[in-house]
């Protein structure tokens, strides 16, 4: 019968192995700070999923930018080209979402990495629960930053219609009252412009736009080929109507509504996507850490054992 020394583990058989364990335990650290990110990401998506589908379609639920009809001449000319607002700002969004979400996951090891170079910040990274908390905070930290500057970043374009429709009490104080005045432009193209405008104030002014979109509509219905011919916006009608009134009211505003159906839809799918991946995530992410926590029993079990 062999010696039973020969069934002891050498050291360099467990050291592997504990090299083994902790490998597998960084890794499973690794696959769960994935699922947190995933799941904080998805979970402010549920929130704005909404306005990022409707954009998607070129869609709003409320008016976001002032749209000029070139029937106005001289003032589209001075502004320039407007770009589309709801394509540029779903791409927009994309972008950003993409860069925050890269730079919050990967920076957040760095400033985890930055903070255990100072030794109160070491001596409590060594347990795995405050380093996990540690590195959701460098990643809540680096996310908060990173939308602030998305936000604080203005674009020339968008300063310029700011200053053109802002005004404090009355409308006809707006620089945007100024030039319509000096230039030929029919009512209901003032009327467009001016209700947009209302909308466009901080808060809201329903009182000045209420009249101005009831004034649209009375145009559309009794010269519908010349209100089509002033180069109105139809989802910009649709807009102004639904944020006023909730419901689509006159022709050219309904000529939309396909695309709203579409947007509804998809809002839907979007939204139970949304949802299940926050379920799935938050379970995964549980998971895994209790994982963790178990390799890492085994590990300090391992460790002591060999101190003795």
């Amino acid at each position: 019968m062999p010696p039973i020394d020969e069934y002891a583990l050498k050291p360099q058989q467990i050291e592997s192995g504990l090299k083994t364990i902790k490998q597998r335990q960084r890794n499973l650290m690794l696959m769960s700070f994935v699922s947190i990110s995933v799941l904080i990401v998805a979970a402010v998506a549920l929130f704005i999923q909404q306005d990022l589908v409707y954009s998607f379609f070129g869609l709003s639920l409320t008016v976001q930018q002032l749209h000029i009809p070139v029937s106005t001449g001289e003032l589209s000319y001075h502004l320039g080209n407007q770009s589309d607002y709801f394509f540029v700002n779903f791409l927009s969004f994309i972008g950003w979402l993409f860069l925050k979400l890269v730079v919050s996951f990967i920076g957040a090891f760095f400033l985890v990495g930055f903070l255990k170079k100072f030794n109160f910040f070491r001596i409590r990274f060594q347990s795995f629960v405050l380093k996990f908390v540690g590195w959701i905070l460098s990643f809540i930290v680096l996310w908060s930053g990173l939308t602030y500057v998305q936000y604080d970043l203005k674009d020339d374009d968008q300063a310029a219609y700011h200053k053109l429709v802002h005004y404090e009490k009355n409308i006809q104080d707006s620089r945007l009252a100024h030039e319509l005045h000096e230039l030929d432009v029919a009512d209901p193209v003032k009327a467009y412009l001016y209700a947009q405008a209302a909308l466009l104030h901080q808060p809201v002014d329903r009182a000045t736009a209420i009249p101005y979109v009831q004034s649209l509509m009375n145009a559309e219905q009794n010269y519908p080929a010349e209100f089509r011919e002033y180069g109105f916006q139809p989802e910009q009608l649709w807009t102004m109507q639904n944020q006023l009134f909730d419901k689509t009211m006159t022709p050219m505003a309904q000529s939309v509504e396909k695309q709203v159906q579409q947007a509804n839809v998809v809002e839907v799918i979007v939204r139970w996507i949304l949802i299940a991946v926050i379920v799935l995530t938050l379970v995964l992410s549980l998971l895994l850490y209790l994982l963790a926590q178990q390799f890492r029993s085994r590990i300090v079990r391992i460790e002591q054992g060999m101190r003795h």
